[in-house]
């Protein structure tokens, strides 16, 4: 399986990754990628940027080193009615939207608090993916969430870096959401989550998962820009709208 954009990558501006805009555009680039999201850490988390940051990513060109620059973030959930750290202000301003649990941002909970709160994460229309939840740190009902996942059009994603260098644990958790996908027909995203530049648009072992559950590139949406575009107009996102609208 292809896959055509990497839609979780991280700049300087999270405050604990390594790589400028230009660096990761340039990677994604290198790796045959046609389109890459620049999705920073939100406010909350330790050393990210403060909101007005995100409502000044309309600065940023279109494409960078031929590619096209989704501009977004990696919103923090902060509590259990599934709440993130962005003021609604900046959500239309924004081509995409992740949110996800963080140890420093959420307080954590029971595995009903937690499902609650990711489910009501993904009613928030705003919300375009719901990053990591095989996160052992924060165990959730998976059946659950994967039923709201279809119910809410908002997909889940394979997270590649909780598989390799982060969210030691996840592997288990992440191979059952994947045939978790498969039984109920929900799409799910790939990503690298990555926070240097190298490893952008890496994605073997999420790519391995996926593969075990039996899921195709019908089932992952960042695997063509025709399923990316169709999701995120679904979502009722501006841009894609705008883009879906011309002649």
């Amino acid at each position: 399986m292809k896959l055509v954009a990497d839609l979780h990558t991280h700049s300087i501006a999270s405050g604990h990754a390594y790589s400028t805009i230009k660096e990761i555009a340039r990677a994604a680039s290198e790796k045959g990628l046609q389109m890459v999201a620049i999705t920073d850490h939100g406010p909350s988390m330790p050393g990210a940027s403060h909101a007005y940051h995100f409502g000044n990513l309309h600065v940023l060109p279109r494409k960078i080193h031929g590619i096209e620059v989704l501009k977004g973030i990696e919103a923090n959930i902060i509590d259990y009615q599934g709440n993130i750290d962005l003021p609604s202000y900046y959500y239309e301003r924004l081509d995409i939207i992740l949110a996800g649990f963080h140890a420093v941002c959420y307080p954590g909970g029971t595995v009903e608090q937690n499902t609650r709160a990711m489910i009501k994460a993904m009613e928030n229309p705003h919300i375009d993916v719901i990053v990591h939840p095989g996160n052992p740190e924060f165990p959730i009902n998976a059946r659950e969430v994967m039923e709201a996942s279809i119910k809410y059009n908002t997909p889940i994603e394979i997270n590649n870096s909780s598989l390799t260098v982060s969210r030691i644990g996840s592997c288990e958790n992440c191979q059952n959401i994947a045939r978790l996908a498969r039984e109920l027909g929900a799409k799910v995203v790939i990503g690298s989550d990555a926070h240097i530049d190298e490893d952008v648009g890496k994605f073997d072992r999420s790519l391995e998962i996926v593969k075990e559950a039996g899921l195709t590139e019908k089932d992952v949406i960042n695997s063509s820009l025709e399923s990316i575009n169709k999701h995120f107009i679904n979502k009722g996102r501006k841009r894609f709208l705008e883009l879906s609208t011309r002649p």
